[in-house]
């Protein structure tokens, strides 16, 4: 298994995520592979995929989020988004998330 990329490497890196499991998250039917994490920062970037008919209710974060849907079908209580879809929420902005039929996404947080 890989681990994720942190701030101390330099010049170009990469990570194969095949090589990588998945990791629960808390969330029922929410997992993550974390791509890069910067401890200092909390900027981090990981693939989530979300199992069909995962929900998770109003929640929020400390940080801006960013999500760009890969596969799937994703949605909160504003939009329903498929695949090449993005969305960027604000730090502590409540949203509720899950998927009707499963997902993959681009997960990337970041000040």
């Amino acid at each position: 298994m890989m681990t994720a990329i942190d701030r101390q490497h330099t010049g170009s890196h990469h990570i194969d995520t095949t090589l990588n499991n998945w990791q629960e998250t808390g969330a029922p039917g929410f997992w993550l592979k974390p791509i890069f994490k910067d401890s200092q920062t909390g900027v981090s970037t990981a693939l989530m995929k979300i199992d069909p008919g995962a929900y998770t209710p109003d929640h929020a974060h400390d940080q801006l989020e960013e999500i760009y849907v890969l596969d799937g079908d994703f949605y909160d209580a504003e939009h329903s988004y498929g695949p090449g879809h993005y969305c960027q929420r604000a730090i502590g902005a409540m949203h509720e998330a899950g998927s009707k039929g499963g997902c993959t996404m681009l997960l990337m947080y970041r000040r």
